[in-house]
């Protein structure tokens, strides 16, 4: 799977002009299901994000992840979003081809799976709907931004 973590001091996914899903500081996680991907590959993405280390201890160092804020009493929100775009090729051109994603039926079922293991591990979890025309609004903090692929 591939996936841009944005450390965010809040985001949230609109549909429609509905707020499907918001957090307060967390991170975003835009994913994308890349073919040969299965329930272990998005279980290891899951736990890769979760104890991820890229909020500041009290030196203001980069030394706590999700699962860190949870022990302290703190919940770190995460947000995840279906983005089929992190598979575009643009050696053919300058219009980027997406037939490096996974076909739609894998992929839903990897997001969803994605989405209830994260639901059942982290206590304040919200995400966007697969395939839906989202607009995604965040306040990036830091900005930290990092590409993960994980197979």
């Amino acid at each position: 799977m591939r996936a841009i973590v944005q450390r965010v001091s809040e985001a949230r996914a609109v549909i429609d002009g509905e707020t499907v899903g918001a957090i307060g500081p967390g991170m975003l996680v835009l994913v994308c299901a890349m073919p040969g991907d299965g329930t272990t590959t998005a279980d290891r993405l899951l736990d890769k994000l979760l104890k991820l280390r890229i909020f500041q201890n009290a030196a203001g160092k980069l030394d706590h992840s999700l699962s860190d804020m949870d022990g302290e009493g703190r919940v770190g929100g995460l947000l995840l979003v279906s983005q089929f775009t992190l598979a575009a090729d643009l050696s053919g051109g300058n219009r980027p081809s997406f037939k490096a994603a996974a076909p739609p039926t894998e992929a839903q079922a990897l997001f969803t799976h994605l989405v209830t293991q994260a639901r059942a591990r982290h206590a304040n979890l919200a995400s966007g709907r697969f395939a839906a025309d989202t607009q995604v609004h965040l306040v990036n903090d830091g900005p930290i931004t990092i590409p993960l692929d994980i197979s």
